[in-house]
């Protein structure tokens, strides 16, 4: 018999601490900004957790055989990924493995290129760690985000050492393809330069014809000049329980990243490691649920932009944030503008492109209906 879930249910968030919810306390918005849903983990997530709770002792631990290999075999069985155990490095976010890829790119004063938008950690973490930011933006051809690669081309110099991807792309929501992961990897051959690709939404994709490609799995060559760094939190909205993984098959870099880890990176904790473990052995029915609930969410954006005279938005191919185009209406501050009507979205401008709101579609269709509702109605009375 199919499982059923429940992603109707609107689970109170204001009741506990929590950043998403936290932000608007005490007031009518409705939060649809920071990149976690509003949905309960699933249930093979939560008994998992209750029976390492149970079992009462937490000593240090490290990662343990049945995790590896559930590691090793979602790769495999997901993105046709032959990977090994001993590149596997655990992290406690993406966030740390992007600062620790800038940290052994190059030397103090080399340069970090990315592409805009993206998400903020990759415009911060080169200056955090003595590198210099280079990009230049994705281009927009009417149908869907993509590269300007005579632009990108340009802008790699003699002191260009590292290329960091988000691959599927917050806040886009491309999945690059074959052709374009191809480019960059021919790119990074060219130049000689490390690429650290973000691929934490990768179970996420919306459009089944679209399916994920890890840049490290396209061939031998580009395997040894990339990090790439995944995580169970986004796609089974366990954000909080800091479980990630860098995958380097490269020793040597491999070495480096670990070198420079030391001190500063502390371990994953062990409920994460539990959580991490459950996901990948026993979260799939969840996560095709979960996809097709999105897929509608997905629809009913497009849908209410129609009635959103200067917004405009391209569906995204994957994760669950829609990039809202805003320049067409006349709005200085459109974050502003629609937090004031009641519905709290990530601004644009720290992405890298002001003038576009990102909105977090993970949460219950009522949810997301009284926000697109709000946003309408916002606009209209500005215009009446």
């Amino acid at each position: 018999m199919k499982e059923s879930f429940d992603f109707d249910r609107q689970i109170d968030r204001r009741s506990v601490p929590g950043e998403k919810w936290g932000r608007y306390a005490g007031r009518d918005v409705l939060p649809m900004w920071v990149a976690d849903m509003d949905f309960a983990a699933p249930a093979v997530i939560l008994d998992a957790l209750k029976a390492r709770i149970d079992h009462g002792v937490f000593g240090y631990t490290e990662p343990w055989p049945s995790l590896i290999d559930a590691v090793i075999e979602h790769m495999m069985r997901h993105y046709g990924w032959r990977i090994e155990a001993d590149w596997l490095v655990w992290l406690p976010g993406v966030v740390s493995g992007l600062n620790i890829a800038c940290r052994i790119s190059g030397e103090a004063g080399d340069e970090v290129f990315t592409a805009t938008p993206v998400y903020p950690p990759f415009l911060t973490a080169p200056a955090y760690n003595g590198r210099r930011l280079v990009s230049r933006p994705l281009v927009h051809d009417g149908a869907r985000w993509g590269w300007d690669r005579d632009a990108v081309e340009a802008a790699i110099g003699p002191r260009t050492r590292l290329f960091l991807l988000c691959n599927p792309h917050n806040p886009v929501g491309r999945v690059f393809d074959r052709d374009e992961l191809a480019w960059i990897a021919a790119l990074a051959e060219r130049h000689d330069l490390l690429i650290c690709s973000d691929e934490i939404h990768c179970g996420l994709v919306l459009d089944p014809n679209r399916p994920h490609l890890p840049i490290a799995a396209l061939d031998e060559a580009v395997a040894q000049r990339s990090i790439t760094l995944m995580a169970p939190s986004k796609t089974w909205n366990i954000a909080s329980l800091y479980c990630a993984l860098a995958i380097i098959p490269n020793p040597a870099l491999r070495r480096r990243f670990r070198s420079a880890m030391r001190g500063i990176v502390p371990p994953v904790n062990v409920l994460g490691l539990v959580a991490c473990e459950a996901a990948y052995r026993h979260g799939e029915a969840w996560r095709q649920a979960l996809l097709a609930v999105l897929r509608e969410n997905r629809t009913r954006i497009d849908s209410a932009l129609q009635e959103m005279p200067g917004v405009r938005a391209t569906p995204p191919e994957a994760t669950y944030l829609a990039w809202l185009d805003c320049r067409d209406s006349g709005l200085d501050d459109p974050a502003g503008f629609f937090e004031a009507g009641g519905v709290g979205l990530s601004d644009g401008a720290p992405f890298g492109a002001p003038g576009f709101v990102r909105l977090n579609f993970g949460c219950p269709a009522g949810t997301l209906t009284e926000a697109l509702t709000r946003m309408q109605r916002t606009l209209s009375n500005r215009t009446s």
